[in-house]
């Protein structure tokens, strides 16, 4: 499967495989968010469109589209080619500088980074037919109080990733009791046991539980036990980087 990125002018802003960094994360001690399985996928399943300026926008609370001022903070040619002040009520746009096409029966989930925090503004997602949509979307954020924000050149705005266009009509949710799937519910038992014992050992500063830090059960893809949980579990992803169309793609 491909996603064709139709450059509107020029080569475009950078497109690259979403990075599994965050500011917030490295400021743990030890780096312990990393230690997130899904919190690091998440942060890796998608494309990330790259600010090709460091700029700030003012909001001064108002819902016309001048109560938001964008300044340049850098030599950023023609800052509005990138970000506007489009919709009014605080909403700031982007402009990816890209129109998609996925293939059928694909969409695009189109967000901000995943796990990327900024404070004073949110950014919107949405979901896109991109399999026959022939103009381009905006990336919009929502400012969450009145003041300045700053996006800095090589911050990522805009987050895409494909998903199912029709498929999420068709799954269906069902409520059933855990002890009703004996095997599913003995796992848990265990883990569940093997949790408490664990973080009970390491409130009592238990010499291998200290060391050992933390367990690496879903890291690993494996029950409690070490009996494999999944067949092709994923503990890193690996995207295609944005290439050059061969001739005749």
């Amino acid at each position: 499967m491909k996603i064709t990125c139709y450059t509107i002018d020029d080569d475009g802003h950078e497109l690259r495989p979403g990075g599994p960094d965050r500011d917030w994360m490295d400021a743990f001690g030890a780096r312990h968010p990393y230690r997130c399985l899904p919190l690091v996928i998440a942060n890796t399943t998608g494309w990330e469109i790259i600010s090709p300026a460091t700029f700030t926008a003012t909001w001064t609370g108002g819902t016309r589209m001048e109560d938001i001022r964008l300044d340049k903070d850098d030599d950023y040619p023609d800052l509005a080619r990138l970000v506007t002040s489009h919709f009014g009520g605080g909403t700031l746009t982007f402009h990816t500088g890209y129109l998609f096409r996925t293939e059928p029966d694909w969409d695009l989930w189109v967000g901000g980074p995943p796990n990327h925090i900024k404070d004073g503004i949110q950014p919107l997602t949405g979901v896109v037919e991109t399999s026959w949509l022939p103009f381009p979307f905006t990336m919009n954020w929502h400012f969450t109080r009145p003041g300045s924000i700053q996006f800095k050149k090589g911050e990522p705005f805009c987050f895409v990733m494909p998903v199912p266009h029709q498929a999420y009509d068709d799954m269906q949710p069902i409520r059933k009791k855990l002890r009703e799937d004996a095997e599913l519910y003995g796992d848990y038992v265990a883990w569940s046991e093997s949790r408490t014992s664990f973080l009970d050992k390491l409130s009592a500063n238990d010499e291998n539980a200290v060391k050992q830090g933390w367990q690496r059960h879903y890291f690993k893809g494996e029950k409690v036990g070490g009996a494999p949980g999944a067949g092709e579990h994923i503990h890193r992803r690996r995207l295609n980087p944005l290439r050059k169309a061969e001739p005749g793609e």
